[in-house]
């Protein structure tokens, strides 16, 4: 059963004195239960749509699937119990996979705010990912060109304004996907599951653009994913900004038409 991204209500707007009923459109946020080999893993709070490659891409940006042949498969089912309340995904992980991630003990709630729910302890924060080694370079003008490309991209945002928006671009400039979600770690992650469906991991040759701030969830993830550029149109976090120098990643913040930050590794952005 298809469920739907945005959803039609009454709206009582109070402005210069007067009141006006009329539609509006909400973005939906439903619950998303993740299953590995038919046991509960997570549930996530996000937007409905590409919730295979949501799954594919949180297993993939946890540490859980990395290699092609670590995820055998990902079905989408109805939720048995409530088929009117989210949906279930039922993720086939290699058992040797499985024993490498340790995911028995990891299973956890995460909302749409979350970009780092179920971890317990600080040490957990380190990523277990190398440092992200790529040639790219981008030029100044490309980059100045990728928010108006993400706002085209972004048809419900146009219609709720409730959305964060994520894509992934060609040193060119060039859209390869581009995905909206309540949630700007989820909005990452369909992306990069959209990648490593595609086979397309790392994604040494791709620069990452998210609508907000870049914290250290999207930080996280990209490096997950081998993300050498990733650009904020709002501010980095100090979190962020270390990992990036760590793991060699470039970050690029309050990124409009015609200014930008390079926070670290500036060598990749070209004038």
């Amino acid at each position: 059963m298809e469920r739907r991204s945005h959803v039609e209500v009454r709206r009582w707007r109070y402005a210069e004195g007067a009141v006006q009923e009329t539609e509006d459109w909400l973005a939906t946020e439903e619950g998303l239960e993740v299953r590995i080999n038919h046991r509960p893993f997570t549930v996530l709070m996000r937007t409905p749509g590409n919730d295979e490659e949501l799954a594919t891409g949180f297993l993939v940006t946890e540490g859980i699937v990395r290699a092609p042949g670590d995820l055998l498969g990902v079905h989408v089912v109805v939720n048995p119990t409530d088929p009117h309340r989210g949906h279930i995904v039922d993720t086939a992980v290699a058992p040797e996979t499985l024993a490498r991630a340790n995911v028995r003990d990891r299973s956890f709630f995460a909302s749409s705010a979350c970009g780092v729910c179920g971890r317990t302890r600080l040490e957990d924060l380190a990523l277990p990912f190398g440092r992200v080694e790529s040639p790219l370079r981008i030029s100044r003008r490309v980059l100045g060109g990728l928010p108006e490309a993400l706002r085209k991209a972004q048809p419900l945002f146009e219609r709720t304004g409730g959305l964060h928006g994520a894509a992934l671009f060609t040193t060119d400039g060039a859209l390869l996907a581009a995905r909206e979600d309540v949630g700007r770690h989820n909005a990452v992650d369909k992306v990069v599951g959209w990648a490593y469906r595609e086979k397309r991991l790392p994604l040494s040759d791709a620069v990452l653009l998210v609508s907000g701030r870049a914290g250290y969830d999207i930080l996280q993830k990209a490096v997950a994913a081998g993300i050498p550029v990733v650009a904020a149109i709002g501010a980095p976090s100090s979190y962020a900004c270390r990992l990036a120098q760590d793991h060699g990643v470039t970050l690029v913040g309050f990124l409009r038409a015609d200014t930008l930050n390079v926070y670290t590794h500036p060598d990749r952005v070209t004038p």
